[in-house]
């Protein structure tokens, strides 16, 4: 029986227990626990060679996703045989298995960024590529403002400085309000008529897998993977009031390698937006997800394979 670590960061007080026996291999990953600045436990998996040479990845999901998103991109890039890496997956507070807080007003960005720097801290993470879907793309430019040096590269899934009103008016209209699915067979159902337009193409058992990634068995019914008092940080939102605009934070990943992913369907990132992203970084890498909206799953191989060769970019970039 393997003893459990606990792994301490330098200085900081904050610490990271590995859990034993649970998902501990390169595919399917360890759960590590890392004390949050107010003492809150915020779980990471972490896949990969420990040892790895190359630069580490960090997968941020969005607003009220969790690590699970991530599970095929991580493995993927643990595993790689030319090129194995360390991937460190996020839920934060309120997601996942990471501890719901009690004042959902800390549910923030400025927070989860000072969550994000503890764990960095808590678990020795050196410069990292980050790979942001939607909220974590958020985090990813707020913290290249906050701890540039933290960052390699970054790659923002389906998210710019500019976030569509009409797209977040549909997530508001569902976060913290789905109905509760008997089965994950009936969540795959609700699923599929929420979201149809944005992923068309998706079949039965990709909409009975994103049932799975979005609701959680307790005694004997499912129940959301995220504090419902999500929707609390949606409420002042609406067609006469958008989110600000990042422009500042996008521009702080200026001299850092950048890669942005679509969703063709998206109706969060804009066409428009994305062009003016590109318009102000020229080497700015660009890839659009056909047949999918926001966000893109990040499971296709091809999808994948792009995003290890902009890793290996971060790397070649850092040496020069």
């Amino acid at each position: 029986m393997r003893v459990a670590a606990r792994l301490w960061a330098n200085n900081t007080g904050q610490g990271a227990v590995d859990v034993p026996g649970h998902n501990s291999n390169s595919h399917h990953g360890t759960s590590l626990f890392v004390s949050a600045p107010d003492g809150l436990k915020l779980h990471v998996r972490r896949y990969g060679p420990i040892d790895a040479p190359g630069s580490p990845v960090v997968c941020l999901p969005g607003l009220t996703r969790t690590v699970a998103d991530f599970e095929e991109l991580a493995a993927a890039l643990a595993t790689d045989r030319a090129e194995p890496r360390q991937v460190f997956v996020l839920d934060y507070r309120g997601r996942g298995q990471s501890d719901y807080d009690r004042d959902p007003a800390n549910y923030s960005v400025q927070v989860e960024v000072a969550d994000l720097i503890a764990v960095l801290t808590a678990l020795g993470i050196g410069p990292a590529v980050f790979v942001g879907t939607s909220r974590g793309g958020i985090i990813t430019m707020v913290l290249a403002v906050a701890r540039p040096t933290a960052i390699a590269g970054a790659v923002l899934n389906d998210i710019g400085p500019v976030i569509e009103g009409k797209g977040l008016m549909r997530i508001k209209g569902y976060v913290g309000r789905m109905p509760q699915p008997k089965s994950f067979a009936e969540g795959a159902e609700i699923l599929r008529r929420l979201f149809d337009a944005q992923f068309p193409k998706l079949d039965t058992a990709g909409w009975l897998k994103a049932a799975h990634r979005s609701w959680q068995e307790r005694n004997g019914r499912l129940h959301p993977v995220y504090d419902v008092r999500l929707a609390r940080t949606l409420k002042d939102i609406g067609p006469d009031q958008p989110l600000p605009v990042l422009w500042k934070e996008f521009d702080a990943l200026a001299r850092l390698p950048l890669m942005v992913i679509r969703g063709a369907n998206s109706d969060i990132l804009s066409a428009e937006t994305l062009a003016a992203m590109q318009a102000r970084r020229t080497e700015l890498g660009v890839l659009i997800v056909p047949d999918q909206g926001h966000a893109p799953l990040l499971a296709e191989p091809d999808v994948i394979g792009e995003i290890a060769k902009f890793a290996t970019r971060c790397d070649d970039a850092r040496q020069h």
